[in-house]
């Protein structure tokens, strides 16, 4: 690593071929989760656990670094929220320089809170981003074709990236409350499994930037749907009732849940410490929002060759 400063005095580290700098996200805990980086000119995060294997490239968007305007500003990667498409366009291919994919590899979900997981193949190249998708109701992805760029979106909900070194296959989840609580995670590794014989024990797993527990707030019907589906012995790590007969509940511990129990070893895996809606300036948060807002993007892909 070869350290210095940045013009705006932050430290600054050369790794992987990126640059590594503080962008000023509040975080949790003292946990080195994620790598703050910076790309041709976009600031981005990474997980060491992911970069340190070398056979990806893959990220999470923030709010900078993009050419979207207003609510939507500035590195909105949502075409359905009101946005000009000429500036989502511009969007994608400044996340695609700074990662190191390709805008016509990127292949998207269609995200309405299920567990349904695709299997993408090299046919599928650019559905969503520079062609038209052909499915619905997709809210997990996997591939083993190097190139093949997965995209998934959020906004306080939980982002799941996945890489089996062994079998070189990665995958990326959507998991909000409802995903979370038909356990997502496990859905796809258990596809990771039955598709192209993954073992859990080598799969790395990431859980990413998403609503903490102190930001969500939830009515009793939804911890109804965690008490049915998660181990009485688990509650109090999950939620815990308020006077006003609301809860708090902690998706960032459920999913770790879900994780384990779908066999993925604890030091592979990476819990996040960063909260959208406790930093509503540099990513984006329906709760903090209040709606108005748009999408973060998770990407990764097989690097090729």
């Amino acid at each position: 690593m070869i350290p210095g400063k940045g013009k705006d005095g932050c430290l600054q580290i050369s790794q992987y071929g990126r640059v590594q700098m503080k962008i000023g996200l509040k975080y949790k805990n003292e946990e080195h989760i994620f790598d703050e980086c910076i790309s041709a000119g976009v600031p981005f995060l990474k997980y060491p656990i992911l970069e340190k294997e070398g056979l990806v490239e893959h990220g999470i968007s923030t709010r900078l670094g993009g050419v979207s305007e207003g609510f939507l500003g500035s590195m909105n990667l949502s075409y359905t929220r009101g946005a000009d498409p000429a500036h989502v366009d511009e969007n994608y291919r400044r996340m695609a320089a700074a990662i190191g994919v390709k805008p016509e590899h990127m292949v998207c979900t269609h995200q309405t809170h299920t567990t349904n997981v695709r299997i993408v193949t090299r046919e599928d190249a650019g559905k969503g981003v520079t062609r038209e998708k052909d499915y619905t109701d997709v809210d997990g992805l996997i591939t083993n074709v190097p190139g093949i760029c997965l995209v998934t979106f959020y906004a306080d909900c939980v982002p799941l990236l996945f890489l089996d070194p062994v079998k070189k296959v990665v995958a990326s989840s959507h998991s909000g409350w409802r995903g979370t609580v038909n356990r997502m995670g496990q859905v796809t590794v258990e596809k990771m499994q039955k598709e192209f014989g993954c073992d859990p024990k080598n799969i790395l797993a990431c859980v990413g930037p998403s609503i903490c527990q102190e930001c969500y707030e939830v009515s009793e019907d939804v911890i109804d749907m965690f008490r049915a589906n998660f181990r009485e012995s688990e509650y109090d790590r999950l939620f815990y009732a308020k006077e006003n007969g609301k809860f708090q509940l902690d998706l960032w511990k459920a999913n770790e849940l879900v994780l384990t129990d779908a066999g993925i070893r604890p030091e592979h895996m990476a819990v996040t410490n960063v909260c959208t809606c406790c930093n509503p300036e540099l990513l984006f948060s329906h709760r903090a929002s209040k709606g108005k807002r748009g999408n973060l993007a998770a990407f990764i892909a097989l690097k090729e060759g």
